[in-house]
């Protein structure tokens, strides 16, 4: 028998990284619709980037050849999710799955953002 004990093993940070196709484009819609604000980019033109609003952080990489998934990429859990399915229609995005209350316990709905990118987002009834 091995009485090897190893550490456990702590996490921290995790980051969804969405690929898009136009870097402003994904800018202005995160920061000027989401509010969300960039702490980092890096290259000339600009490959990525970090934008971050309270608790949540994500990652933009410029893939000009970006096809979005069939799947949801993400998911944001958020206050006030009937504020940001109102805000995701009033600026046109699709809206993949509409706003319900789900079984599991969250109010939730899924949207496209402008690369095609699928997110879930929810909030806990």
């Amino acid at each position: 028998m091995n009485d090897y004990s190893p550490r456990p093993i702590g996490f921290g940070r995790v980051a969804a990284m969405f690929p898009v196709k136009d870097m402003e484009r994904a800018h202005a819609f995160y920061a000027g619709v989401l509010g969300f604000t960039k702490t980092f980019e890096n290259g000339q033109p600009v490959g990525f980037m970090i934008l971050k609003k309270d608790g949540a952080e994500i990652h933009l990489t410029l893939q000009k050849d970006h096809k979005a998934a069939p799947f949801n990429i993400a998911h944001m859990m958020v206050e006030n999710v009937d504020a940001f399915h109102e805000l995701c229609r009033s600026h046109g995005l699709r809206i993949v799955k509409g706003l319900r209350d789900k079984d599991y316990g969250l109010r939730a709905f899924v949207f496209e953002d402008p690369d095609g990118n699928r997110i879930d987002v929810g909030q806990p009834i």
